[in-house]
């Protein structure tokens, strides 16, 4: 019987899936993947997560409980810094320990990626493959392809975004980081209505890893990765929409004030920021993006602007 590799459908599962599924799968091993964030595993998460912790981290920890008894490992990683002199948000640091905390019985495959203490992504995977049992070989072989196939989605995703610069439609960028974006409670019912009334959606989740991050003229000093990232997309594509939409959750810390920096420092340009909790409700959900798309609309007909056409 093929061993069971658990993978939480949240946090850094939105950013990495391709690499991380395929690594499994490249093995011979099956994945189970929890289901579409819902209010079942929303309550579950709020029963192991203090209320002052972010909606993003009690989701997490839902999908933990949901593949708890369902596969052999669940794969955690721990994140401290993926780029020098720079760090992540520290729930990606403390996960590890929140889960092994709250779920002592569970066996849990984990890897420190730190680059700042040369602990790089290829010796966590390299770690945990030989703790399932695999040779050097085939797990060097196993990441390589994992590697080329990230890549190519990437590649993919970046020519859809390309296409849809070039759309007539009203267009808007919905920023947030690939976790909220995609996440079937906090972005996506944003993400279907945006569409549903017409507007082409950017998503801020196009991003290459080895890219050269670039903020400036937002923010020279800021060090969370993630957030420099949304930046840098922001920075690169705003010429070319309409308007932004910053998602967070509440009360998401290297959000609150990343996202203050961009509603004060990128100008000349429609901006709504909305914070997603466990009482959001899709009724005022609905209420504010009608109001920006309406807000959009009528200032575009007065000023009769013309975002930039992208060649």
């Amino acid at each position: 019987m093929k061993i069971k590799i658990g993978i939480p459908r949240a946090l850094l599962y939105y950013k990495y899936p391709t690499l991380w599924t395929n690594f499994f799968q490249n093995l011979n091993l099956d994945i189970v993947l929890s289901p579409k964030t819902n209010k079942e595993i929303i309550d579950k998460g709020n029963q192991y997560i203090i209320d002052e912790a972010c909606l993003s981290l009690k989701i997490f920890m839902g999908h933990v409980d949901y593949l708890k008894d369902k596969c052999d490992y669940i794969f955690i990683p721990r994140f401290a810094c993926v780029k020098e002199n720079e760090k992540v948000c520290t729930n990606f640091l403390a996960i590890y320990d929140l889960v092994r905390n709250c779920f002592p019985k569970l066996k849990i495959l984990n890897f420190n990626l730190d680059i700042e203490n040369n602990e790089e992504e290829i010796d966590g995977f390299i770690k945990i493959g030989k703790e399932l049992g695999f040779s050097y070989l085939e797990i060097l072989r196993a990441y390589e392809s994992a590697k080329s196939q990230e890549k190519a989605a990437f590649l993919n995703k970046k020519e859809m975004l390309k296409n849809k610069i070039k759309s007539a439609k009203l267009k808007i960028m919905v920023v947030a980081h690939p976790y909220n974006l995609h996440d079937e409670f906090v972005g996506k019912p944003i993400i279907k209505y945006l569409e549903k009334e017409d507007v082409t959606v950017l998503l801020s989740d196009v991003y290459d890893n080895q890219a050269k991050i670039d903020c400036t003229g937002i923010s020279n000093t800021l060090y969370w990765t993630y957030n420099k990232e949304l930046m840098t997309f922001i920075k690169r594509y705003k010429d070319y929409v309409d308007g932004i939409i910053l998602v967070s959750t509440f009360p998401c810390g290297p959000d609150s004030l990343a996202n203050e920096l961009i509603i004060r420092r990128v100008k000349n340009i429609p901006i709504s920021y909305i914070t997603i909790d466990n009482n959001s409700s899709d009724t005022g959900l609905i209420t504010r993006l009608e109001s920006f798309i309406d807000i959009i609309r009528i200032q575009k007909e007065r000023n009769n602007n013309h975002v930039k056409t992208y060649n």
